[in-house]
C-alpha cells in the first residue's frame, strides 16, 4: 500500500511553510513576473522569519539548504533530524507558489547546500549567514560538469581563479559565490574543486544579467573571474586532489531531491487551478470509473495525477535515503528526471486543458508552464540523470558509459 500522507512530525511544519508560501510568494509572484530583474523586497521580512526559526530550532529546513553527511551514521539506520525531508517537503510548498521567488530567498541559494554537503565543520561556521550562489556551467559546457576550465592556481597563502561562468542563479543578488575550479586540467575531474568566493574581492564581477523564459523573478547571471585571489582556507572540504570531484558531485545527491521537489510543487499548483476551472466548466473527474470511461479532459487529469504521484514518491524516496544516511545518488537522479519531466508535461497539459483561460495572464497557468522549464534543466539535464541512472543499474563507470 502507498501512503502518501505526510509524516506527522512535519504536518505542522508543511502547514506553516503552506501559509508562508501563499501569503508571501503567491500573492507577489505575477508582480515580479512581469518585474523581471526587481528585487523582491518582500523576501527580506520572509528571510528574517526564517533565519529566526532556524536559531530557534523551530525550524526544520527551508529553502534550497542541504544537509551534511557524516561517516560515523552511515549504516545506522537512524533518522538523526529528518532535515532533508523537511527541506524537500518545504521546498514543494514554496514552489506551489512561485519557483523564482524561492530562488531569489537570502540566504537560500544552491551555494548553500553545497556549503552544507562538503565544507569542514569549522568552514560551516565561519560562512555561517552567507547567501552563496553556485556557480559550475561554462560558455563551452552545460552538464557535463567534469569539463570545467575555470582554473584555480595555487599562491602562497591564497588560489587565483580564472574563468566565466553562465547561468549562475542569484548571481547578482548573492553575496558570495561557490565556484567550481580545476586544480589541474590534465588530471581530469579528480582535480576539480568548490571555492566559496566573496564577491567583495577584487576580480570578481557581475557581466550581465539574463532575460528568460521563465523564474524571472530571480536573477541569473554571468560571472567573470579575472585573477581573482581567494583565501586558501576557502577550499571547500578536502583540499587533496585524490579527493576532489567525488566530494564536489556530492553537493548533487543533495540538491537534487531538492529541484524535484520544485518540479512538483509548481506541477502540484497547475493541477490544483486545472481542477477548479474543470469543475467549473462542468467537468466530472471520477476516480470510480475507468478513465477511458471519462471524457478527454477528466481521463486526462486523471494520467497527470498519477505521474505527478510517481514523482512525488521518487523525490521523498531520495530524502529518505539521505536522512538515513544511505547513498542516494541513484534515486535523486531518477527523483529529478522523473519530476523534471512530468513537470513540464503537466503544466503544459494543463495549459491546454484551460483553454484560453491558460494561456492568458488571468490565470498564473501560463507562468508554471514556463517556470517549470528550468526545473527539467539546471541541476543536470533529463539526459544527464537518464545517464546516470543507467551507470549506478549497469554498474558501469562514466568512462564505460557515456
Amino acid at each position: 500500500m502507498i501512503n502518501l500522507e505526510t509524516p506527522r512530525k512535519f504536518r505542522p511544519f508543511v502547514k506553516q511553510a503552506h501559509q508562508v508560501a501563499q501569503e508571501f510568494l503567491r500573492a507577489n509572484s505575477r508582480k515580479y513576473d512581469l518585474a523581471e530583474h526587481a528585487y523582491p523586497q518582500e523576501l527580506d521580512l520572509l528571510a528574517s522569519l526564517v533565519d529566526g526559526m532556524a536559531d530557534s530550532g523551530q525550524g526544520q529546513g527551508a529553502g534550497a539548504a542541504g544537509v551534511r553527511r557524516k561517516d560515523d551514521d552511515a549504516g545506522s539506520g537512524k533518522i538523526r533530524n529528518g532535515t532533508n525531508m523537511a527541506s524537500v517537503l518545504s521546498v514543494i510548498e514554496m514552489c506551489w507558489a512561485d519557483v523564482g521567488l524561492l530562488l531569489s530567498m537570502p540566504r537560500q541559494g544552491l551555494g548553500n547546500s553545497a556549503i552544507a554537503s562538503v565544507a569542514n565543520d569549522e568552514q560551516l561556521e565561519r560562512f555561517k549567514g552567507t547567501w552563496a550562489a553556485m556557480a559550475i556551467t561554462e560558455p563551452s559546457f552545460g552538464s557535463d560538469s567534469a569539463a570545467i576550465t575555470t582554473t584555480a592556481v595555487k599562491d602562497g597563502d591564497a588560489y587565483v581563479l580564472n574563468g566565466e561562468k553562465i547561468f549562475v542563479t542569484s548571481g547578482e543578488r548573492a553575496d558570495s559565490v561557490v565556484v567550481w575550479a580545476t586544480l589541474d586540467r590534465s588530471l581530469g575531474r579528480a582535480a576539480i574543486k568548490s571555492f566559496l568566493v566573496p564577491k567583495s574581492l577584487p576580480g570578481i564581477r557581475v557581466e550581465r544579467l539574463e532575460h528568460k523564459l521563465g523564474i524571472r523573478s530571480s536573477d541569473t547571471a554571468v560571472i567573470v573571474l579575472d585573477n581573482c585571489r581567494v583565501p586558501a582556507e576557502n577550499l571547500l572540504g578536502n583540499p587533496e586532489i585524490a579527493q576532489g570531484f567525488a566530494g564536489a558531485m556530492a553537493t548533487f545527491d543533495n540538491t537534487r531531491p531538492l529541484v524535484a521537489g520544485m518540479a512538483v510543487g509548481c506541477a502540484r499548483a497547475a493541477l490544483e487551478d486545472t481542477r477548479r476551472l474543470l469543475e467549473e466548466a462542468g467537468v466530472v473527474i471520477d476516480y470510480d470509473r475507468p478513465a477511458q470511461a471519462q471524457s478527454y479532459a477528466a481521463a486526462t487529469f486523471i494520467a497527470m495525477e498519477a505521474d505527478w504521484e510517481a514523482a512525488l514518491l521518487l523525490t521523498l524516496e531520495a530524502a529518505w535515503l539521505a536522512d538515513n544516511r544511505r547513498p542516494n545518488s541513484m534515486q535523486a537522479s531518477m527523483a529529478k528526471a522523473k519530476a523534471g519531466r512530468v513537470g513540464n508535461e503537466i503544466t503544459l497539459r494543463c495549459v491546454e486543458l484551460a483553454g484560453t483561460l491558460g494561456y492568458s495572464e488571468h490565470e498564473l497557468v501560463e507562468k508554471w508552464s514556463r517556470d517549470s522549464k528550468i526545473l527539467d534543466i539546471f541541476e543536470g539535464t533529463q539526459q544527464i540523470q537518464q545517464l546516470i541512472v543507467a551507470r549506478r543499474l549497469l554498474d558501469l563507470t562514466s568512462s564505460e558509459l557515456r
